[in-house]
């Protein structure tokens, strides 16, 4: 995890009692650094769905819609069909 946070220069490593997380949090950090690696290097798998899914969701808050009733719907209408909520 400290490889990622190091590789990316965003994040940080949060210790949960069961596993260890690499969190980025900065809209900013998603849009310009995450994002664009995924997209140069896409996810294989069902996985991808739901990176784009996150992705849209990013792209909307970026754009400032989720200060909208109407857009803030948007990003839970997407989180809603979200990895074990997906309907396959």
């Amino acid at each position: 995890m400290k490889s990622l946070k190091t590789y990316f220069g965003c994040g940080k490593i949060n210790q949960g009692s069961k596993a260890t997380y690499f969190v980025v949090q900065r809209l900013s950090d998603l849009i310009d650094i995450i994002i664009p690696f995924f997209d140069k290097h896409p996810i294989i798998g069902d996985k991808v769905l739901d990176y784009e899914d996150f992705k849209r969701a990013a792209e909307l808050m970026n754009s400032k819609a989720h200060l909208t009733k109407e857009g803030l719907e948007q990003i839970r209408k997407i989180k809603s069909g979200m990895n074990t909520l997906r309907k396959r």
